[in-house]
């Protein structure tokens, strides 16, 4: 019993830390990225290290500042080429469910057949359960657009985001 729950134990610990070398941040991104970073003049490196944008910012500053887009989206505004940048988060979403079945299966004279009751067969029964009930909470994550970023030229005319 002890191994089945080390190995538990083991397995969650390298989820762990699979997802957290797995997350992106405006830190990692830089580390990633020093020399892209360095291209970017002292205003916008000190908006990238905290997660933020402005119009005027370059795409790369963008990237540094809040990662890979979901989607890009292409364009014209005004006679020139434009490009959107949009971003996903996931949003959990709780909820109350009620859950009634039927089970299966006995032992012991409680609805097996032959030795061991009555009301199914197999050596352990099949059949004869008492129903079960439960209720519980359960999350699904919903998608939504966390934020939108237009550029033309390759520069920043516009965004909106969620708050950060």
């Amino acid at each position: 019993m002890k191994t089945s729950h080390t190995l538990r134990l083991c397995l969650a610990v390298i989820a762990a830390l699979f997802f957290v070398q797995c997350s992106s941040t405006p830190k990692t991104r830089i580390e990633k990225n020093q020399a892209m970073y360095g291209k970017l003049d002292t205003r916008d490196q000190h908006l990238v290290t905290h997660g933020l944008i402005r119009e005027g910012m370059s795409r790369d500053g963008v990237f540094l500042a809040w990662g890979k887009p979901d989607s890009v989206s292409v364009g014209v505004n005004r006679g020139r080429e434009s490009e959107n940048w949009t971003f996903e988060g996931q949003r959990p979403v709780r909820s109350m469910s009620m859950n009634m079945g039927f089970g299966f299966g006995s032992y012991g004279g409680y609805g097996g057949y032959g030795p061991y009751g009555f009301g199914g067969w197999g050596p352990y029964g099949f059949g004869g359960g008492y129903p079960m009930m439960g209720s519980g909470t359960s999350v699904t994550y919903v998608p939504y657009t966390s934020g939108t970023v237009d550029f033309v030229g390759g520069r920043v005319v516009s965004w909106k985001s969620t708050k950060r």
